[in-house]
């Protein structure tokens, strides 16, 4: 298989993958009277779970739609924030890995989408251009 078809097919994996958590995630915020009591223990208000849901739902998407570079990166960044405090705020209150395992391994699966997201991106500029950005990017 080329090098750009495992890239993009690596694309879609992880973000399918990413997306579908963030989807079951954000229904569960919604709906699932334990979740909204972990949210309670973490020390979040009511309306903060709810705001994350519909959040996560408007990130989701956009990584899915065919939207401008510029959305997608602010979704990802979004997705960064929320993973990153999550697992912030279950470190602080002493959780173990039951608790904030699902956000690590989420935090996994952005990761992988974000790389490869940003590798098409990168074989998407014009040849002038990634020849200027030098071998260091190893995109010359």
């Amino acid at each position: 298989m080329p090098r750009s078809k495992r890239i993009v097919v690596g694309f879609w994996i992880a973000t399918a993958l990413f997306c579908l958590q963030m989807s079951f995630t954000a229904y569960a915020q919604l709906r699932l009277p334990q979740v909204a009591q972990a949210f309670t223990h973490l020390g979040f208000p009511d309306y903060f779970r709810v705001e994350l849901s519909w959040a996560k739902l408007l990130g989701v998407a956009l990584l899915l739609a065919p939207v401008p570079a510029r959305l997608k990166e602010w979704a990802y960044a979004g997705f960064a924030f929320d993973l990153g405090s999550a697992l912030i705020a279950h470190f602080s209150m002493g959780d173990g890995p039951e608790a904030w395992g699902w956000a690590a391994g989420t935090f996994v699966l952005w990761g992988l989408s974000y790389f490869f997201w940003r590798r098409l991106q990168a074989a998407r500029r014009p040849l002038s251009e990634r020849a200027a950005l030098g071998p260091l990017t190893g995109l010359g």
